[in-house]
């Protein structure tokens, strides 16, 4: 998945100053929390159009099954960025709680 223009939550900041870790750490990890919810929401998407058959606007047979493959990445990509289903914000504090105890190890 492409890296998204992601916002970060709110409060944010409170947590930035708490935790010690830098903007670019919680940037990155806001951007691989919504890149994997995006993986995510993606897989749900095909798996959803795998039952979907027929003559729609683009047919069926390969070319269909390209193009359902292709709109399901991006389906999940416009979710995602547009909040998604609260995934990402899980892994978002799952990923920082990682890097504050790898920090506090050393």
């Amino acid at each position: 998945m492409d890296n998204v223009a992601v916002s970060l939550p709110q409060g944010v900041m409170a947590l930035r100053s708490a935790t010690g870790l830098s903007p670019d750490a919680h940037a990155k990890a806001r951007a691989n929390a919504v890149d994997f919810e995006g993986m995510f929401l993606s897989t749900m998407f095909n798996h959803m159009f795998t039952s979907v058959d027929g003559e729609g606007p683009f047919g069926g047979g390969g070319a269909g099954g390209v193009w359902r493959s292709f709109l399901g990445e991006e389906y999940a990509k416009s979710f995602a960025k547009a909040g998604g289903i609260g995934l990402a914000d899980s892994v978002y504090r799952s990923l920082i709680a990682q890097q504050e105890a790898r920090g506090a190890s050393k």
